[in-house]
C-alpha cells in the first residue's frame, strides 16, 4: 500500500491540521472499511485524533465523453469540471465554478447551490463495490446514503454552457467570505437560515482563540489568527447550545468534523442534541 505525507495546515481550506500519512487508493481491491475516505477538505475540520484517511490517486482524475454520457472520475476538482463544461459548451454545471472540491465529494454530499445540485443530472456513480443506479442511491439535501469510496459518476450530456447562470452563481457567493474556512458551517434547517439563527443569538463576530463565526456571513467558521481545532469545536458546540436553547432547532454540521472524539451517532455534535 502506497501513502502519501500531507500537512494538513496547508492542505485543508480552513488551514489547520497536523502532518498526517494518508493511503492512496489504486483500483478496486483497496479495503477501505478502516478509513476515511478524503478528497480536497474544503468542508473539514480536522483533529488531533483524526481516524485513518485515504484519497484517490490521480488515476481518478478524468473527464471523458462516452456512451452519450459525460464520464468524471472521483478525484476531479470542480475547477477542471467547470472549465472543460465551458469549453465543451456543457450544460448544467455551470455552478461548480463556485462550488469547491472534488467530483467524488461533491456526489458524497449531494453539493450544491440552492437547487442547483449535484444529484439533478446524474444517471450512475461507480464505487469501490461496483456501479449504482441513481435510483438506488438515497439522497437528499446534502446527504446521501453512499458508504464506499466513489471511483466515478457518469451525468446526461447537454449542450448550451450558460454565461448568465454563471453569473448568478457569482453572485450567490458574493457574501461570503474569503478568510480561510471549511465552507458553511451548518446545514440549513428547513425553513429557515443558519446564519440567521447564529447572528439572532449573537454569535456573528464572535470569536475564540484564532476562530471566528465571519462578520461577513454568520454560518461561515473562518480562521482569522491561527484557528486551532479546539477553537473551532468550542464555537460550532456554543453555537448549538445557544440556538438550540433559544430556537428549539438543533443545527447539524455541514462541516465534517473528523476527530475521534467528535465522530459517531454518540458525539455531541453533528445528529444529536444530548
Amino acid at each position: 500500500m502506497n501513502f502519501k505525507k500531507i500537512d494538513f495546515s496547508k492542505y485543508c481550506s480552513v488551514k489547520f491540521g497536523n502532518i498526517l500519512d494518508v493511503a492512496i487508493i489504486e483500483d478496486e481491491t483497496f479495503e477501505y472499511e478502516d478509513y476515511y475516505l478524503i478528497g480536497s477538505c474544503n468542508n473539514i475540520f480536522l483533529g488531533t485524533k483524526p481516524p485513518p484517511l485515504a484519497m484517490l490517486s490521480k488515476k481518478y482524475d478524468y473527464i471523458k465523453i462516452e456512451d452519450n454520457l459525460l464520464k468524471i472520475g472521483g478525484a476531479t476538482p470542480s475547477g477542471k469540471i467547470a472549465s472543460f463544461c465551458k469549453k465543451n459548451n456543457i450544460a448544467n454545471f455551470e455552478f461548480l465554478s463556485h462550488l469547491p472540491g472534488k467530483l467524488g465529494g461533491l456526489v458524497y454530499m449531494n453539493a450544491g447551490l440552492k437547487e442547483y445540485e449535484i444529484f439533478n443530472y446524474l444517471v450512475t456513480v461507480v464505487t469501490i463495490n461496483g456501479e449504482k443506479q441513481k435510483d438506488a442511491i438515497a439522497f437528499g439535501y446534502r446527504y446521501t446514503d453512499i458508504k464506499e469510496p466513489i471511483l466515478e459518476a457518469s451525468f446526461e450530456l447537454a449542450y448550451g454552457f450558460d454565461k448568465e447562470k454563471l453569473e448568478m452563481f457569482k453572485k450567490m457567493r458574493s457574501n461570503q467570505p474569503s478568510t480561510p474556512s471549511a465552507g458553511s458551517c451548518f446545514k440549513n434547517p428547513t425553513g429557515d437560515y443558519a446564519g440567521r439563527l447564529i447572528e439572532a443569538v449573537g454569535l456573528k463576530g464572535y470569536r475564540v482563540g484564532g476562530m471566528e463565526f465571519s462578520l461577513q456571513h454568520a454560518n461561515f467558521l473562518v480562521n482569522v489568527n491561527n484557528g486551532s481545532f479546539n477553537d473551532a469545536i468550542y464555537l460550532i458546540q456554543e453555537a448549538q447550545k445557544r440556538v438550540y436553547d433559544t430556537f428549539k432547532i438543533w443545527l447539524e454540521c455541514e462541516v465534517v468534523v473528523l476527530d475521534e472524539r467528535f465522530m459517531g451517532t454518540a458525539s455531541p455534535l453533528l445528529n444529536t442534541k444530548k
